[in-house]
């Protein structure tokens, strides 16, 4: 999908990867789930069984207005309140980079939940390794559009990296993709050679299981 100016109502490109992923009228969770764009769409369209938690107490207000059940909190806290397998998909999306302690999160995704999915900037994209070569700058794009003193960024990860750790940790990646996106994240198109390279965002389907 490409060209001319996006519906005011259209989701962002990886979400629109994310929400084909995911089966009709599943049980879905979304942390860190902003003003709820990801859960209002299955819910419209995939009749999903949704809620989310965020720690933005006007963004929460937000979902509300929308009829979205959305928790304010941290999510890394929260989730321990959940049950083992009380959702069939659990959704990080562009969150991942900004934790902190991102291992207990993870583990605690695919205890909740029978899959997680996971999406973050790419941080080997050629124009964040350019910037930095050419200009000795931290790099600033359109997916990472923050200076060094005040991004919620704390992770430096690329695609190479979440596949190592996956193969690391012990868990299992069922799906992925690469995908360039453009006109405010509402366009893109899927990468499949060079992805580390030419990717803005990695998305990634995981679970304990290999099936």
């Amino acid at each position: 999908m490409s060209g001319g100016k996006p519906s005011p109502n259209a989701i962002r490109f990886d979400l629109k990867i994310i929400a084909s992923w995911i089966e009709p009228g599943s049980k879905v969770i979304s942390l860190g789930c902003g003003d709820g764009d990801l859960l209002y769409h299955l819910k419209r369209h995939k009749k999903i069984i949704g809620c989310g938690i965020d720690h933005d107490e006007n963004k929460v207000a937000r979902c509300v207005e929308r009829g979205l059940s959305v928790l304010q909190g941290d999510i890394n806290e929260e989730v321990r309140d959940y049950p083992d397998d009380a959702f069939d998909y659990v959704v990080l999306s562009q969150t991942l980079q900004q934790i902190y302690d991102p291992s207990p999160l993870i583990k605690e995704m695919l205890r909740i939940g029978r899959k997680g999915i996971v999406s973050f900037p790419n941080f080997s994209h050629w124009k964040v390794r350019l910037q930095l070569l050419l200009t000795g700058y931290a790099p600033v794009t359109p997916q990472l559009p923050y200076e060094w003193y005040n991004t919620p960024n704390i992770r430096v990860i690329t695609l190479q990296d979440f596949r190592k750790y996956a193969r690391e940790t012990g868990f299992h990646i069922l799906q992925e993709a690469a995908i360039n996106t453009h006109t405010h994240d509402k366009y893109g198109r899927i990468i499949r050679v060079l992805a580390n390279l030419r990717a803005t965002y990695g998305i990634f389907l995981i679970s304990k299981h290999r099936s």
